[in-house]
């Protein structure tokens, strides 16, 4: 049995906050920094969100009736009536390459079907750059949707998608 096989997607409760919070800090570079209080919120107003282990993986998902004023999900729900937006998965250094990323959007695929959702999207870093997302994604079936500058030009994202079956 594989170790992915072993490691059962969790919900995350109020316990685990500090641990996710701690892994979303960690790669604040490509995800952003987050307070406390500010993951609470995001974590009240998600879709879907999970983590593996205590935090060797987490993901966080919002549809289109979030409360939530990311520029990312905004593009989304201009365009899209009914989405599941990926706002951050990351999988921490030391569980990488056990398939925990490919587990948890599986699960986003199917949890977004079962809600009647056709559309599952994402950005991805262009500017500064992000090959082992792009690859990643790439692989999961995701497509470019747009292409747009974010927070002052200081980042340039891809914005992808992934079609669901009806």
């Amino acid at each position: 049995m594989s170790d992915t096989a072993l490691s059962p997607v969790l919900p995350v409760t109020s316990d685990a906050l500090p641990a996710i919070l701690e892994l979303n800090n960690e790669h604040a570079r490509e995800l952003s920094w987050l307070e406390p209080e500010r993951l609470a919120h995001l974590v009240s107003e998600a879709f879907w969100t999970a983590r593996v282990g205590e935090a060797d993986a987490f993901l966080l998902t919002f549809d289109q009736d979030a409360d939530y004023d990311s520029p990312n999900f905004l593009w989304f729900r201009d365009r899209y009536p009914r989405f599941v937006y990926v706002d951050r998965i990351v999988v921490a250094k030391h569980a990488r390459g056990r398939g925990l990323a490919r587990k948890l959007y599986e699960q986003v695929f199917a949890r977004a079907q079962a809600a009647g959702h056709s559309v599952v999207g994402c950005e991805v870093n262009f500017n500064p750059p992000n090959p082992e997302s792009d690859a990643f994604h790439a692989a999961m079936g995701f497509e470019e949707a747009g292409l747009a500058d974010v927070y002052g030009g200081e980042r340039t994202v891809r914005y992808l998608i992934r079609r669901l079956q009806a």
